[in-house]
C-alpha cells in the first residue's frame, strides 16, 4: 500500500471513529481507532500508531463540564 493509500484509508478511520463520537457511541468509536493503531503498527509507521493511541486516550475522558 503507498502512501496515498496508507493516508486515505488513516483519514476513513478517523472521520468513521468521529462520526461515532458526535452520536455518543464512545465504545464503537475507541474500536474504530484501535483498529486504525494496529493497521498502523501493522505498516510501521509509529506516528500514526501514536495518534491513534493519543485519540483512544481522548476519547476515554469524560466529556468537558460547559457552565
Amino acid at each position: 500500500m503507498d502512501s496515498a493509500e496508507s493516508g486515505e484509508r488513516y483519514a476513513r478511520l478517523f472521520r468513521k471513529a468521529g462520526v461515532h463520537l458526535a452520536r455518543g457511541n464512545v465504545a464503537r468509536a475507541v474500536e474504530v481507532l484501535k483498529e486504525g493503531r494496529e493497521i498502523a503498527e501493522q505498516q510501521g509507521n509509529r506516528r500514526m500508531a501514536r495518534l491513534f493511541e493519543a485519540e483512544i486516550e481522548r476519547a476515554k475522558e469524560p466529556p468537558a463540564e460547559t457552565d
